[in-house]
């Protein structure tokens, strides 16, 4: 593994692929600035002295932070999204005074250089890569400039410009009072994250929730409402595609009465919502996959800790054909003769013979999710 070195001031920074995007107002204030992507290995060895925030669960005297609810999603996206990694994350901005380029050996080297936004992002992949390399790629962009005070207000500036994000545009137009009220309906503590500033462990997964509810949807149900029937592999990959959808479900119902195609489905959300954040959690430490011999699963000696999502949502989606509307109330209802066991049987083969054992591969795969549909049917057909 190819990793940065550092003497004194002067570090090399081993680059993918760089580009120059210095403009005029650039060139004529003596700065440059270049955007590229490399390794993440190359990002460990930056210093952040000029950023404004360090990496938020590094120790603090002897006091240690908690992993917030922004730590948690770039770690969602190195397990379960790696390739997608270097556009889904927003990447680092470091700041150097001076640099080389070898286009042939695709190095920089960087004089008194530092991260000055991104210092979760480079948190993160410490804590995940556990000294290995991690085959994920970063995008960086690279500013070159002596003077001192402006490095200072970008540092300021870059960490505390704050795009609006969907999450965020739905909690503040009302879209996730309903679901929120409905999970209080069992836990009246339970608090739905409506905003990206929303970080902490006390907060829901908004985005989560709404795609296993996806996940879960009867088709039949689907095909009448606004949304257009996907094939169910998008629930794993497509979180902000799932949450426009509940929203576009949920402005569709206002205007129709309660048999109405959309308010049926609205419904449909709500009633099941705790029932479907129960089944996520359940699937995601079921100790039924112990002995399994799957290597993408996080265990504690014996036990099971975390099942990567690529595993899970096959065997989610696959539990539709059981949900039943009993007067006017939704549920999801697994019969008692088909065994977690069974499920678990079934993801397995598909997980080594669909997947190449690649769970993320599983999660995007079509016919990873019929493999798991084709057996939930028969039990549907069998209980008729």
């Amino acid at each position: 593994m190819k990793t940065p070195t550092v003497k004194a001031d002067v570090q090399s920074f081993a680059f993918d692929s760089i580009r120059n995007i210095s403009c005029s107002h650039d060139l004529a204030n003596d700065r440059k600035v270049l955007v590229g992507r490399a390794r993440a290995s190359q990002v460990l060895g930056l210093s952040t002295d000029e950023n404004v925030r360090a990496y938020l669960v590094d120790a603090e005297g002897k006091k240690k932070k908690r992993k917030g609810e922004v730590h948690r999603k770039i770690e969602d996206t190195i397990e379960n999204y790696p390739e997608n990694f270097c556009v889904l994350n927003g990447g680092i901005v470091v700041v150097a005074r001076d640099y080389e380029i070898d286009e042939k050996s695709k190095t920089l080297t960087l004089l008194k250089a530092s991260v000055i936004n991104g210092a979760q992002t480079q948190g993160v992949i410490r804590d995940c890569s556990h000294g290995d390399e991690l085959d994920i790629f970063v995008t960086f962009e690279l500013i070159v400039t002596k003077d001192e005070a402006l490095i200072s207000e970008i540092s300021i500036a870059r960490n505390f410009q704050n795009d609006v994000q969907n999450i965020s545009i739905a909690g503040s137009r009302g879209v996730l009072e309903d679901l929120e009220t409905a999970l209080r309906k069992e836990d009246p503590k339970i608090k739905l994250r409506k905003s990206e500033t929303d970080r902490s462990d006390e907060y829901t997964d908004t985005e989560k929730l709404i795609q296993v509810l996806m996940a879960l949807a009867p088709p039949e149900v689907l095909e009448e409402s606004e949304l257009s029937v996907r094939d169910k592999a998008y629930t794993y990959s497509q979180k902000a595609t799932c949450l426009k959808d509940f929203s576009k479900v949920y402005e569709a119902q206002k205007d129709e009465p309660s048999t109405g195609p959309n308010r049926r489905l609205y419904v449909f959300f709500l009633d099941v919502a705790v029932q479907a954040w129960e089944l996520y959690e359940k699937w995601k430490t079921h100790q039924g996959f112990q002995g399994s011999g799957l290597r993408s699963l996080e265990r504690d000696g014996v036990k099971i800790v975390e099942v990567p999502d690529g595993i899970i949502f096959p065997i989610i989606a696959s539990l539709s054909v059981f949900v039943k509307k009993t007067g006017k109330t939704w549920s999801i209802q697994q019969p008692k003769e088909l065994s977690d066991s069974e499920l678990v049987a079934a993801a397995k083969v598909a997980y080594m013979q669909i997947a190449g054992s690649n769970p993320q591969t599983m999660g995007k795969r079509s016919a990873c999710y019929s493999s798991l549909l084709q057996l939930t049917t028969v039990y549907r057909k069998l209980i008729k």
